[in-house]
C-alpha cells in the first residue's frame, strides 16, 4: 500500500522476484487492456484519464480471476489492491474460498512532495496521459479519503507493516524484505 507514486509497482516486482512469487498488479492489467482496446480497457479508460478509481466491480473479478490461478498456490503478492474497504472484504471472502490468508500488509511512506515530483517526472518521461498534476492531486485526494483508512484496518489484524519509500531502489526492496521476512538473507 502507497499513495500514486510511492513505487508500489518498483517494490511488488523486485520482492515478488526476490521471494518467487508473482505479482499481482491491479495497474498492469488496466493500462494492457486499455493498450489493447478491449471492452474491459475501453471502460477502464475513462475512470483512468480522469484520475478516478476503476470501480470494485470489474477491479474485483480480475482480481479473482487471478488468484485462481496456479501460480498463486504458494504466495503472491498484490499491488495496488485492495483500495478501498469494500474490496477488502471482498478480498477476505475470496482468500477464505481458497483457504488462504494475507501474512503481511507493507506500506511504503513518501512525502507528497516527493510523490508529486516523482510523478510529474514519470509523466514526462513516458508520456504518460494518466499523470498530469490535476489527475496527480485528484489521486491523493482519493487516496488520503479511501485507501489511507485501510492502514488502520490492517494495524488493527496485526498485519500492517511501514517502510520508509525514500531512496535508491534497492535500499527500499531490502527494507521491504527484512519487513516481511526479517529472517531471510540478503
Amino acid at each position: 500500500m502507497g499513495p500514486p507514486g510511492s513505487g508500489k509497482g518498483t517494490q511488488a516486482e523486485l520482492v515478488a522476484d526476490y521471494f518467487g512469487i508473482p505479482a499481482i498488479s491491479t495497474g498492469d492489467i488496466f493500462r494492457a487492456n486499455v493498450s489493447e482496446g478491449t471492452p474491459l480497457g475501453l471502460e477502464a479508460k475513462q475512470y483512468l484519464d480522469a484520475g478516478d478509481y476503476v470501480p470494485d466491480e470489474i477491479t474485483n473479478n480480475m482480481v479473482r480471476d487471478r488468484l485462481s490461478q496456479a501460480d498463486t498456490a504458494d504466495g503472491f503478492l498484490l499491488d495496488g489492491y485492495p483500495r478501498t474497504t469494500a474490496q477488502v472484504a471482498f478480498l477476505d471472502s475470496v482468500l477464505a474460498e481458497q483457504g488462504a490468508a494475507l501474512n503481511h500488509v507493507v506500506e511504503l511512506i513518501v512525502a507528497e512532495d516527493e510523490i508529486v515530483s516523482r510523478l510529474m517526472k514519470r509523466a514526462a518521461d513516458e508520456g504518460r496521459t494518466d499523470d498530469s498534476e490535476d489527475v496527480i492531486r485528484n489521486r491523493m485526494r482519493l487516496y488520503k479519503e479511501q485507501t489511507a483508512p485501510l492502514t488502520a484496518l490492517y494495524a488493527e489484524r496485526g498485519l500492517l507493516v511501514r517502510v520508509d519509500g525514500i531512496g535508491p531502489v534497492d535500499e527500499v526492496a531490502v527494507r521491504v524484505e527484512k519487513a516481511i521476512a526479517p529472517d531471510a538473507p540478503r
